[in-house]
């Protein structure tokens, strides 16, 4: 993995280039998310990480604003919204 500079990165979190999706709760599979905000309390039913261990710790209810950092593969909610953000595609 090439390593970003300060303009790709910020980019990124801008939701800009790769695009964002935003869910409620219909199950999200195949995806290759680096973030996912939710923006209201939501109540994760299942999710799927890559790389990690411990995701079942996040079948939980999240506080509005919570924001997850990882590789998000999979994610369904019981209730609440999410914006899933994909990485930005450099030219």
């Amino acid at each position: 993995m090439a390593i970003e500079n300060v303009q790709q990165l910020l980019t990124e979190q801008l939701g800009k280039n790769g695009g964002t999706e935003i869910f409620t709760t219909a199950a999200q599979t195949s995806k290759d998310w680096y973030c996912v905000y939710f923006p209201v309390e939501s109540v994760v039913a299942s999710i799927t990480v890559a790389d990690a261990t411990g995701e079942a710790a996040l079948q939980t209810t999240l506080a509005a604003g919570t924001t997850l950092f990882m590789n998000i593969t999979a994610i369904t909610l019981t209730s609440g919204i999410g914006i899933g953000y994909h990485e930005g595609v450099t030219t």
